[in-house]
């Protein structure tokens, strides 16, 4: 096995050291354009032959198509941000329709107007969504005491406490499912919902809470969509990040995972493959927990052993093909499910309306996708291919009417591809980084940390790059398959309506 010692390679004026960034996802290659900006050389290592992680573009019968996320949320900066850095700002696309519906009670219902993850300022407003009873308990609210917790709740039992299990389970369940693919009553209020955790901390009434939240909203004055696609699809990011980073003069390997890190006696790293040994400066993993737990065993035990409790969520995405002349959809963008209805998909996006670019390139096909999967449901992801076809043609047919047979179909999966946060994940992260904290030169960034949203990864690559590159004014980041940060407000990862 060959050692390459990439620091004693001449260095060019403002370079302050070498970065091997390891793995392709968004958050390695965030980090790594980063990087680049700050005057790194960088190397990339992906474990697979594909970059982009959850970020997937694809076509289907000459459609393009994303097969993985397929909206990033535009007020945070950091997706759109990048975007326009790579070139991508004239394919930064807004929804062309962003009015959402509930299959819930038997038939297709609009999105309520003004909540904050499913939970009102006026009960009203989830008329036809939650029973006369359900309303009738919303309105309690003001009179109970506030809600006493610790330094952390879930989200399902604080939001039940206050306004009745029907706003759970009829609205917040699948808001969040389309986000975490995860169970309300498991998921943490402060890093699911942070707003809501304000409110919670303050006590008392959660409905003047979230009014109090949507006032503060208001004279912030907020203009412009609150979520942004790119024509070609979400998953034309990383390649764009990608090609960016290779014309700075990074290196991305593809196919090449990482076997093993270690220090060497200058203070630096040895990042081994199954063909070399790579000596740089610093590192940055960004990496699924289980990955990332693995290079840190001799280094951190403590650290790998808090990253191997995380868990992850599995599901999968089937994306069905069909005439125009053959359908009719119902207006807007897609529907979500509340698991309460007992129906097997989670949510349909209704690509051609939702995305103007999808129906001018192909005005006589329309793409449709469901989702099903969500944390602790097995039995359905065991099914085969075309027997997730055949469940989501059943429920579409029940839901909107769609008898025709489709034209063509793909099934993603994404097994464990979505990390949990439940009640005390933030305590967790913070005693990971803190176990970390000796090991000089190493950060670590993706999904498993701060949130699951687009934005939110690609904010917690750029801390990792510039952690990195404080130290000592060296450089080295490792990556492996990236994630999705926190999303507020529901954007919507693997959803439906409302991505």
């Amino acid at each position: 096995m060959r050692e390459t010692d990439t620091r004693t390679e001449p260095e060019h004026s403002g370079h302050a050291g070498r970065v091997a960034v390891i793995g392709g996802g968004i958050a390695g290659l965030a980090a790594a354009h980063h990087l680049l900006q700050r005057g790194a050389r960088v190397t990339v290592f992906e474990a697979s032959e594909r970059l982009g992680g959850k970020l997937h573009a694809g076509e289907i019968e000459g459609v393009r198509v994303d097969l993985g996320a397929e909206s990033m949320l535009a007020r945070r900066p950091e997706a759109v941000t990048l975007a326009r850095e790579v070139g991508l700002g004239e394919r930064l696309r807004a929804p062309a329709s962003a009015s959402a519906s509930l299959w819930t009670r038997g038939t297709l219902r609009p999105m309520p107007k003004g909540h904050v993850m499913g939970v009102p300022a006026d009960a009203a407003s989830l008329a036809g969504v939650v029973s006369e009873e359900g309303l009738a308990r919303i309105g309690r609210d003001r009179e109970l005491p506030p809600t006493e917790f610790d330094e952390d709740i879930a989200v399902g039992a604080y939001v039940a406490a206050r306004v009745g299990r029907e706003v759970v389970d009829r609205l917040v369940e699948p808001l969040l499912g389309g986000v975490y693919a995860g169970d309300s009553y498991r998921l943490s209020l402060r890093m699911a919902v942070p707003q809501l955790y304000e409110v919670a901390r303050a006590g008392g009434s959660l409905l003047d809470g979230v009014r109090e939240l949507q006032d503060r909203a208001a004279a912030r004055q907020q203009t412009g969509p609150v979520f942004m696609g790119i024509e070609g699809g979400v998953g034309q990011l990383p390649l764009a990040v990608a090609e960016s980073v290779r014309a700075r003069g990074g290196v991305i390997h593809l196919g090449t995972p990482v076997t093993g890190l270690s220090r060497d006696g200058d203070g630096g790293w040895r990042v081994r493959t199954a063909d070399d040994i790579m000596r740089a400066d610093a590192v940055v993993l960004a990496l699924p927990a289980p990955h990332a737990a693995r290079l840190l065993e001799a280094h951190a035990p403590a650290a790998a052993a808090e990253l191997r409790t995380v868990e992850y969520a599995s599901m999968a995405l089937t994306t069905l093909l069909y005439r125009r002349s053959e359908i009719e959809l119902p207006a807007g963008s897609g529907f979500l499910v509340p698991p309460v209805d007992g129906h097997r998909i989670k949510a349909a996006t209704f690509a051609a309306q939702k995305w103007a670019w999808t129906a001018e390139e192909n005005p006589e096909l329309v793409a449709v996708r469901t989702s099903v999967g969500r944390h602790g449901e097995t039995e359905i992801l065991q099914r085969a291919d075309d027997e997730l076809v055949e469940i989501s043609q059943q429920d579409l047919k029940a839901a909107v009417g769609i008898a025709a047979q489709p034209v063509a179909t793909r099934v993603t999966r994404w097994n464990d591809g979505l990390p949990q946060y439940p009640v005390g994940h933030q305590a967790r992260v913070a005693r990971i980084r803190e176990q970390l904290a000796p090991l000089q030169g190493l950060a670590v960034c993706g999904a498993a940390y701060d949130g699951v949203g687009i934005p939110a990864v690609i904010a917690s690559a750029r801390i990792a790059a510039e952690q990195v590159t404080d130290h000592t004014g060296q450089l080295m980041v490792l990556h492996l398959p990236g994630g999705h940060p926190r999303t507020p407000l529901g954007e919507t990862i693997f959803g439906g309506a409302g991505e």
